[in-house]
């Protein structure tokens, strides 16, 4: 039996120092009720150490939360990485710390990066610079991630800066990636005439939220479960999952 879930896939904590104070895991979690959200996807910035907090938040609420992370490759590509558990994002985030540079986080500059518990109290603060390349290449994420049993889908691939287009010109032709990113104002006929490389790819559309009211539902996937599995078999159109952007239900048929 399918499921039709509105989702926002890109969503960032008080962890990411470029979010707000205003994204802790009570709140994100009441913004997407509100909503009428049935899946996010926690992804702060090359860390998942906010991700227990959010889906501690989010139970009973009906909500399914993805463990994720944003990940900055060598390339200066920012990718998504969807897990199904806390223990795999956790896997993913060690490999991660010992691809980063061993730098101290200037909070002056580059913001905050705070811990905080499933009521959004403090915690601690992440003094490791999360805003930065790991030494990870493109493939090298999306062949580690497939190992752990995740999911790759690059990010705002039509914005001017952390791009895959932008940044290489083109979608390597292996690499094992359902779909693509697309900003949150973007328009899905425009991206395809800007962006050639694209053809083939399905399109999501989803918040890179920072702040709550960049929440938002833009994308509606019909799977049974909100699992990897069942995003990955809807992002190709398989065994009768799909999704597409759609801006009400109704529109989705």
């Amino acid at each position: 039996m399918f499921q039709y879930l509105w989702a926002d896939l890109h969503i960032h904590t008080v962890l990411s120092p470029c979010a707000e104070v205003e994204m802790i895991p009570p709140l994100i979690i009441r913004r997407a009720r509100d909503l009428g959200l049935g899946l996010i996807a926690v992804t702060d910035h090359n860390s998942a150490e906010n991700v227990a907090a959010v889906i501690e938040a989010a139970e009973g609420s009906g909500v399914a939360v993805l463990p994720g992370m944003e990940i900055q490759s060598r390339e200066e590509v920012h990718l998504l990485t969807l897990f199904d558990t806390v223990e795999q994002v956790l896997a993913w985030q060690a490999e991660v710390y010992a691809h980063l540079p061993d730098l101290k986080n200037d909070a002056d500059y580059f913001g905050a990066q705070f811990v905080v518990d499933a009521t959004g109290e403090y915690v601690r603060t992440n003094e490791r610079l999360l805003s930065v390349s790991t030494d990870l290449s493109l493939e090298e994420v999306v062949t580690r991630v497939r190992a752990l049993g995740g999911l790759v889908i690059p990010a705002h691939v039509d914005r001017p800066s952390f791009s895959l287009i932008v940044n290489l010109g083109f979608v390597p032709p292996d690499l094992d990636i359902p779909a693509v990113e697309i900003f949150r104002f973007s328009r899905e006929e425009e991206v395809r005439q800007r962006f050639p490389q694209l053809r083939g790819y399905t399109f999501i559309r989803s918040g890179d939220a920072h702040r709550l009211s960049e929440i938002g539902a833009r994308t509606m996937f019909k799977v049974a479960a909100p699992t990897v599995r069942e995003l990955d078999l809807a992002l190709r159109g398989e065994q009768g999952r799909r999704v597409e952007i759609a801006k009400t239900i109704a529109s989705f048929k």
